[in-house]
């Protein structure tokens, strides 16, 4: 049976699976999910006051006492957060298909990471690995749970009964 590659990634962790086949098919249902690896994205966890010296209230007062508007940039930064986040998850991902000799992922992250992701795994796509994407934020599922989705979404082969 050849291996699947599973990464799935919301902006703030990532978890990564192989799909592996039973030593006893007529025994054992499967084959079965099995979670290898997982990141966590530190500066995404990290909320305000803990990440930026003070809290964006968005407004100033002036030396008149008006109020103005201004923008300290955090977007640009948050972005980069995620980029990088996108950079560790495909370095693993790489690891992981090259570790279990494989062409095959499956990548299910929420459509921003996901963004990201595609500009990090280019490497990957001109290296022959067929990618299949799906564009949700899984990665609070138990493996099983997971496993039924993808099987929904025909990203994955459906879990057998053992046989009678």
């Amino acid at each position: 049976m050849q291996h699947n590659c599973v990464v799935v990634a919301g902006g703030s962790r990532a978890r990564f699976f192989t799909l592996e086949a039973v030593e006893y098919p007529d025994m054992q249902s499967g084959p079965n999910l099995c979670e290898v690896n997982g990141l966590v994205n530190v500066e995404n966890e990290t909320h305000g006051v803990d990440l930026w010296s003070d809290s964006k209230s968005g407004r100033n007062r002036g030396s008149n006492g008006a109020a103005h508007g201004y923008d300290d940039h955090r977007s640009q930064h948050e972005d980069e957060f995620e980029r990088r986040f996108a950079r560790d998850v495909a370095r693993e991902a790489s690891r992981l298909l090259s570790q279990n000799s494989t062409r095959q992922l499956v990548l299910v992250a929420q459509k921003r990471i996901l963004g990201f992701l595609r500009n990090e795994l280019d490497a990957l796509i001109k290296a022959g690995v067929d990618i299949k994407e799906l564009a949700k934020d899984l990665s609070k599922l138990s493996p099983l749970e997971l496993h039924e989705h993808l099987a929904r979404e025909q990203l994955l082969p459906q879990r057998r009964s053992p046989a009678s």
